[in-house]
């Protein structure tokens, strides 16, 4: 049987994450994660959100350095959900092995120089404009086409500044700068990312779409909704799944697995990867 999908276990390091417990608290969540069958996990200290504050990176990584010390010897590679070539720096150096920039690396001009110097594997992820502005930045011809070249053009200059395309993974940008009905119109057509010949990453989980179909108000009740997504997605290419709910998601993926008898060649265009090769 081929290797599964990769587990992408989200680990927000925000004041109000784990219940005021501290960075403690932080690593034992994100040891639990690992217990319930995370593959990665992708710690990040400042929110992307529509409308959400920017965090300076000097604080961003007073939030963020503790848990991957505290996680780098859990046994699966960490991720660091950084736009600012500093944060990249300073998590690489202790202990992080991924970068994953929700900007594609066209925020800070220097980030695209470290990951190149450094050699990890870095997420390109499609998004317009900033948390602040993102909302208003959904006009597109045709947006799984419109998003594709914009996509290029961020893989073309990470080539360009040196990071090797094997270490390249995409990110169509679920809920960046697109709406309700073009999330789903991406996630029906994900299979034509297929042309990058690059592994597909995908975060659906907890969205405001999910929200808006499934009708949970309350992002933390959004699981199942999450979960369907998340598995249509695998139908379509998608290699990895950035979620909240590890546990649930796990099971649905291994059900599904045993049901499709899963295989590279029924995804046209997914990349496996080995989650330890991080």
């Amino acid at each position: 049987m081929a290797a599964l999908p990769v587990i992408m276990g989200i680990l927000n390091a925000s004041p109000d994450s784990f219940a005021n417990g501290g960075v403690a608290a932080g690593i034992d969540a994100g040891l639990a994660m690992i217990d319930q069958g995370a593959d990665w996990l992708d710690i990040g200290g400042e929110s992307t959100r529509p409308g959400a504050a920017v965090v300076p990176p000097a604080e961003e990584q007073a939030r963020v350095l503790p848990l991957i010390r505290g996680l780098a010897g859990g046994g699966v590679p960490l991720s660091i959900d950084t736009r600012n070539a500093a944060t990249m720096q300073a998590a690489l150096d202790a202990g992080a092995t991924i970068v994953n920039d929700v900007t594609g690396l066209a925020h800070d001009p220097e980030a695209a120089g470290v990951v190149a110097r450094l050699g990890c594997r870095v997420v390109l992820m499609h998004m317009r404009g900033t948390p602040q502005t993102m909302t208003r930045l959904t006009g597109y011809a045709d947006i799984v086409a419109d998003v594709i070249r914009e996509l290029s053009e961020r893989v073309s200059a990470a080539e360009y500044a040196g990071i090797a395309r094997d270490n390249i993974i995409i990110d169509p940008g679920i809920g960046f700068a697109k709406t309700a009905a073009q999330n789903l119109e991406l996630l029906r057509r994900l299979d034509e990312f297929a042309c990058f010949r690059l592994p597909v990453l995908v975060g659906v989980s907890r969205k405001s779409f999910i929200g808006a179909y499934g009708q949970p108000p309350d992002p933390q009740l959004r699981a199942p909704g999450s979960i369907a997504a998340a598995l249509f997605a695998l139908d379509r290419g998608a290699a990895i799944l950035r979620v909240h709910d590890v546990a649930e998601t796990v099971q649905a993926v291994r059900v599904w697995t045993a049901l499709r008898e899963y295989s590279k060649e029924e995804r046209p265009g997914a990349l496996p990867l080995d989650p330890a090769g991080a």
